[in-house]
């Protein structure tokens, strides 16, 4: 098994761990010298937490800035001879409106299999940049990327091509990431949420989107493996910026009321079942030329028999991903797929789903919480306000 070398000591080749190989992204001894707590996450060396803890890197994201490494996401490029042609071909894998993409903008997308079940969730770019006509940026999740680009790639027409990239992801995030990229970059300060560049920080090129993956403003930032390292410690230097890991992340998104995929949308989930109904374009409901329209439209049209749904369980121990929901009589009506405490409300949150009989707000349930049944109520998502920059 090859591992990383004197060398090349940030290779991104894979790790031996003794049970299964494991990929390193480029800035892995960066986060082993910040102290950082590393765990396997999608095939991957991740960084959990650094000395900190995950409460205070949660809070400073809030409060400040965050920098995560987000390199283990899958990154490519769907390239064909005009933007009407390539954005139809993608168009017939996923229901979002793709070819009414502006040029500089990006736009949340599911790639749906035929049964209308989420393959996975995805961002679009289409570049600003008038050479590049015809191409489209997409980001996909690190455990699906392998099947996305097969599944996406073998979908193709013959003049439409997928071209994977082997980058590094950044994710700036906080109320004060937009004054850290001032400093470094401030072209990218004048986009808006969703919008998309290509640009310098510092002099090093780099693809940058204001979105992310927290509830907060924020900055994602594509860029050369070689260079990562370099953009990584640049971005440390700021005083507004402290690293993150993946901890924080999940608790971060998780008050923001985003799925988790594999864990709050998958295969067997529709996009109406999971309150994504909004990314669906009335185009194309219009149309219903996507994978699973029939069973998607009937649902939009009359409800769908579950929903996803916020909980705030009483009491301060937090529930977790798998547990049963039940109404005040004891029958079984759900299931929670991601809970945990949220350091920013100061209380145990979770989404699950729940029959659509249940799925309004102030609905009240019992989840089952080590071996009892605490009492909770259906909430309106997120959990904490967002705060893109519109």
């Amino acid at each position: 098994m090859t591992s990383a070398s004197p060398e090349n000591p940030e290779s991104t080749q894979p790790l031996s761990t003794g049970a299964a190989p494991l990929r390193r992204t480029p800035l892995h001894l960066r986060h082993q010298a910040l102290g950082a707590r590393m765990a396997p996450f999608a095939g991957y060396a991740l960084p959990i937490q650094y000395p900190d803890g995950i409460i205070a890197e949660h809070l400073h994201v809030r409060a400040a800035a965050g920098l995560f490494d987000v390199s283990h996401m899958g990154q490519a490029w769907l390239a064909g001879p005009d933007h009407e042609t390539t954005a139809r071909a993608l168009e017939a894998l996923v229901p979002a409106d793709i070819l009414g993409l502006a040029p500089g903008q990006q736009r949340y997308a599911l790639l749906l299999n035929a049964q209308g079940g989420i393959r996975d969730d995805l961002m679009v770019a289409r570049p600003a940049d008038p050479m590049a006509a015809g191409r489209l940026f997409l980001v996909v999740n690190a455990a699906c990327k392998e099947q996305d680009w097969l599944h996406i790639a073998s979908a193709m027409p013959g003049d439409v091509t997928l071209e994977t990239e082997e980058r590094a992801l950044l994710a700036l995030q906080g109320p004060l990431a937009a004054e850290v990229m001032a400093r470094f970059a401030p072209d990218a300060v004048e986009l808006r949420f969703m919008d998309v560049t290509a640009t310098q920080v510092a002099g090093i090129d780099v693809r940058v989107s204001r979105s992310g993956y927290t509830g907060e403003d924020g900055f994602e930032i594509s860029v050369a493996n070689d260079d990562a390292g370099a953009l990584w410690d640049l971005l440390l230097t700021a005083p507004q910026v402290k690293p993150a890991g993946l901890g924080a992340r999940d608790s971060l998104r998780l008050e923001a009321g985003l799925c988790l995929y594999g864990h709050d949308i998958n295969q067997e989930t529709s996009p109406v079942e999971a309150a994504l109904t909004w990314s669906i374009a009335k185009r194309r409901r219009i149309d219903m030329d996507f994978p699973g329209a029939i069973r998607i439209t009937e649902e939009i049209a009359g409800g769908p028999l579950r929903r996803r749904v916020g909980l705030l369980p009483e009491g301060r121990a937090p529930v977790r991903e798998g547990a049963q929901i039940f109404d005040e009589a004891g029958e079984l009506v759900g299931e929670v797929t991601s809970g945990g405490f949220g350091p920013s409300v100061g209380a145990p949150v979770a989404m699950g789903y729940v029959v659509s009989e249940f799925a309004k707000p102030g609905a009240r349930v019992q989840v089952a919480l080590r071996g009892r049944r605490v009492p909770a109520a259906v909430t309106p998502m997120p959990f904490t306000p967002h705060r893109y920059r519109r």
